[in-house]
């Protein structure tokens, strides 16, 4: 019998704590007994807990209280994991992970690994929206943006809520094989693998609120707003009164992207919310979206994206 332990706090995101938890608990209906998951919640304290969506709950064990050694253990994510004061989860964590097999992170509950100093030289994803604030927190580790879910050594982290149905999937494959983890999936409506990764989910640019713009903003805002139009470094730089050559060095110095990446990229978010919200074939978007071709879109689209246009919209649409 395998132990899964699950972190418990104040502001927990009830998905990311459920999800897991159920993928291993609904394994057990296919599993011999000899070889059931043993699960287990674990809490700073035996108090009543709050989550996010309001609903009240107890853990079963206090950090006091709580076992030592886990096959699995996992932090889910949350308000509550990324503010407040957790000393005592940081050292409850730091004592702990040495004695489970894989421990690991839902979403948000990277930043309590982070606390706890467990990501150090670590590669680990988060939620698109969080992978930022993560890698300025923590600087020392390897944020990786496009993972839904990842492993390093022992340590597991997904991109969070419901990636981490994602990753109990992979980590029950790993235990039982891609069986079993299939008949779960089944049940839970599931794929066991995902096609694409988190950059399918997150806008790839930021639109400049056009509210005291900078300069090298205003250049931003003209290429969204006419995304359909053609583009040229030198175009550009015209349109900024700088040469060629200034305008490439201090663009890319302020936005992270050269002229044209941006241009591209800006292209692809024109496409993408075309598909989502319109039935126009995929000729006409690539047109309004400044693309050559639907050939070249969908060039971009598989290698930024890692999905078709017409796989985005099937997803997206």
């Amino acid at each position: 019998m395998r132990t899964v332990g699950l972190l418990l706090f104040d502001d927990v995101l009830m998905l990311d704590a459920a999800g897991p938890i159920d993928v291993f608990s609904l394994a057990n209906r296919y599993l011999p007994a000899d070889k059931h998951y043993r699960l287990m919640t674990i809490s700073p304290t035996r108090k009543e807990l709050r989550a996010s969506n309001g609903l009240r709950m107890f853990a079963d064990y206090s950090i006091e209280e709580a076992p030592t050694a886990y096959d699995v253990l996992l932090v889910p994510g949350g308000p509550g994991a990324y503010s407040g004061d957790h000393r005592d989860i940081a050292l409850w964590l730091r004592g702990t992970v040495d004695n489970c097999c894989t421990y690991g992170s839902v979403c948000t509950g990277a930043f309590l690994l982070g606390e706890a100093g467990l990501l150090d030289g670590r590669r680990v994803t988060t939620h698109w929206h969080y992978q930022e604030r993560l890698a300025t927190r923590f600087p020392n580790a390897q944020v990786q943006a496009e993972a839904i879910y990842l492993r390093d050594g022992p340590m597991i982290s997904c991109g969070g809520v419901t990636a981490g149905i994602d990753l109990a999937l992979s980590v029950l494959t790993e235990h039982h094989g891609k069986s079993i983890a299939l008949d779960v999936a089944k049940v839970l409506l599931v794929v066991t693998q995902r096609q694409g990764g988190q950059t399918q989910f997150s806008p790839m640019l930021s639109v400049p609120t056009g509210e005291n713009d900078t300069q090298m903003q205003a250049i931003q805002r003209y290429v969204i707003d006419n995304v359909g139009i053609p583009h040229t470094v030198s175009a550009l730089a015209e349109i900024a009164n700088m040469s060629p050559r200034n305008f490439s060095r201090v663009f890319t110095r302020e936005t992270g992207l050269s002229p044209m990446e941006f241009v591209l990229t800006a292209r692809i978010d024109s496409a993408r919310n075309l598909l989502e919200s319109t039935d126009l074939p995929l000729k006409t978007i690539a047109a309004r979206s400044g693309f050559g071709s639907t050939r070249q879109m969908r060039a971009l689209f598989s290698a930024r994206l890692k999905l078709s246009p017409a796989q985005y919209r099937y997803q997206f649409g």
